[in-house]
């Protein structure tokens, strides 16, 4: 229990902060997005933490219980196949980056993140 309170208490507010400034700022962040899916040196860095980042929840946090702790979980397992798709497919993320990058799409992923800053921000400070 000790290190999915941990890793809520990192999550959490990192998927809020992350939220809020794409949510206000989300035609600079469209650009960033783009201008990151043609750059192949940035997709590999990125494909890498992503794949370090979930491989190490995935190693300590593989915990399929039904309860708040199954949602950190979850963030790792697709944190690592994130990672593997853009080491082994970097050529595929731009047209991902094209369809999500839309205002829509982008405003209501950044809503559904911002929900689950805050369920794992209350998980990790408030429900200890």
């Amino acid at each position: 229990m000790e290190i999915s309170i941990l890793l809520a208490k990192i999550l959490g507010p990192m998927y809020i902060v992350m939220a809020i400034g794409i949510l206000l700022n989300m035609k600079n962040y469209q650009t960033v997005m783009e201008d990151f899916s043609q750059e192949p040196a940035l997709i590999y860095l990125g494909g890498l933490i992503a794949f370090i980042f979930g491989i190490v929840i995935v190693i300590f946090h593989n915990v399929w219980v039904m309860n708040g702790r199954i949602i950190i979980t979850i963030i790792g397992w697709m944190a690592l196949i994130k990672g593997v798709w853009l080491i082994v497919l970097p050529g595929s993320l731009a047209s991902s980056v094209k369809l999500f990058s839309k205002s829509g799409f982008l405003a209501v992923g950044m809503v559904i993140v911002l929900i689950l800053g805050a369920l794992l921000t209350i998980m990790g400070y408030f429900l200890v």
